[in-house]
C-alpha cells in the first residue's frame, strides 16, 4: 500500500522534525510539516519531502554534478538524483503533481500517495493505480500552509478522517521546495510515455538526475516554478530499464526528450508567462527530461536522445 509507505516514513520525519528542520502543526486534526512554508526547512527536509512524494518507493540523494552540464558557474555543484525499482507506483501513482487543490483562497499543486487514495485522475484509473487506505499522506507545494477547510476537503476526497491525514509543505522557492520538484525527473519522463501510449508498466528500473538550481527569491514564486522546471527540461538526464519490443521503443523514444516540444527553447518561466501563468497551456510534451537512454533488457539494445541546454540553465539560473 503506498500511503502506508509513506505514512511510516512521515511518522519518523514528524518525531525527529527538529534535526531536520521541519516544523511540527496540527489543523484540523491532520498532522503538517513545514519544509518551507513558515519555516526555513533544508536539503534533508527536502529529501524527505522527495521520498514522501514517492512513497518511500525510491531512493533521493545529493550527488556531485558531472562536468558535462555546463553550469557549474553558478556556484552549486549539486544533483538530485532519483533510483527506483518501482518506477510506475512511485512516480506515476504517487510522485505526480496531478491533484490541483482549490479551497477558497488556498492553492496548491498536490502529489504523493494520496492521490491513489483519491483515485479520480484518468491516468491512475487506466493504470489500475487507485487504493483504499486509512491513511492519506501527500506533499503540497504551496507558500502557505493548509487550512482547516483544506484539511476537510482532502479527507473527503480521500474517504479518510482528518486525524489521519499527513501533509508535508514546502513553496518551490525553498530548498526543500526546489530538492522535491527537481526530484521529478524520472516522473515527467515516465508521465510523457504514458502520454505517448508506450506501455509504462514495461519499465522495469530507472535513474534520473537534474541540477540543483539555487532557490529563487521568496517573493518571485514565478522564477522558483521556472528554475526548477528548467533543471529538468534542460539539464536532466534519465535512464530506463525496460522490458519491451524494440519496435514499441523506437516509435516513441525519439518524442519523449523535452526538445520534441514546440515551447522548447526558452526558461520556462518566460513560457509560462505567455501563457497566463496556466500550466494546462503550456505544450505538454514540453515537461520531459532534456535526454532519455533507453535499455532494453529483452534484446540488448539501447537508444539515447536529446541533449543538455547549458545556454539555457545559464539563463534561468542567473536571472
Amino acid at each position: 500500500m503506498l500511503n502506508s509507505h509513506a505514512h511510516r516514513l512521515f511518522d519518523t520525519a514528524f518525531n525527529a522534525a527538529e534535526s531536520l528542520r521541519l516544523r511540527r502543526h496540527e489543523i484540523g486534526g491532520a498532522r503538517v510539516l513545514d519544509g518551507g512554508a513558515q519555516h526555513a526547512g533544508s536539503i534533508a527536509s527536502g529529501l524527505f519531502l522527495a521520498r514522501v512524494c514517492l512513497a518511500d518507493l525510491a531512493h533521493v540523494s545529493i550527488v556531485p554534478r558531472g562536468h558535462d552540464a555546463g553550469v557549474e558557474f553558478i556556484g552549486s555543484e549539486c544533483d538530485v538524483f532519483v533510483q527506483t525499482d518501482e518506477p510506475v507506483r512511485a512516480c506515476l501513482a504517487s510522485q505526480y503533481a496531478g491533484w490541483p487543490i482549490n479551497v477558497g483562497k488556498y492553492f496548491a499543486m498536490a502529489s504523493g500517495p494520496m492521490r491513489a487514495s483519491r483515485g479520480r485522475e484518468e491516468m491512475l484509473l487506466h493504470l489500475g493505480l487507485t487504493e483504499s487506505n486509512p491513511h492519506a499522506v501527500g506533499v503540497l507545494e504551496s507558500e502557505l500552509l493548509p487550512t482547516v477547510d483544506v484539511v476537510n476537503e482532502i479527507a473527503s476526497e480521500c474517504s479518510v478522517r482528518p486525524e489521519h491525514i499527513c501533509l508535508a509543505v514546502a513553496p518551490s522557492t525553498s530548498i526543500a521546495g526546489s530538492i522535491q520538484v527537481v526530484a521529478r525527473s524520472i516522473e515527467t519522463a515516465m508521465h510523457k510515455l504514458h502520454a505517448l501510449d508506450f506501455d509504462v508498466r514495461t519499465i522495469v528500473s530507472a535513474t534520473g538526475t537534474a541540477p540543483l538550481p539555487p532557490p529563487a527569491r521568496r517573493s518571485k514564486t514565478v522564477d522558483g516554478i521556472g528554475r526548477t522546471n528548467d533543471a529538468i527540461l534542460y539539464g536532466g538526464r534519465v535512464t530506463f530499464y525496460v522490458d519491451a519490443d524494440d519496435n514499441d521503443i523506437e516509435s516513441v523514444i525519439g518524442n519523449v526528450p523535452s526538445e520534441s516540444s514546440k515551447d522548447y527553447g526558452r526558461p520556462f518561466a518566460d513560457v509560462f508567462k505567455d501563457y497566463d501563468y496556466d500550466f494546462y497551456k503550456v505544450d505538454p510534451l514540453l515537461f520531459s527530461p532534456a535526454m532519455v537512454t533507453m535499455h532494453n533488457l529483452r534484446t540488448g539494445r539501447s537508444w539515447q536522445r536529446g541533449r543538455l541546454n547549458p545556454s539555457v540553465l545559464r539563463q534561468s539560473f542567473v536571472t
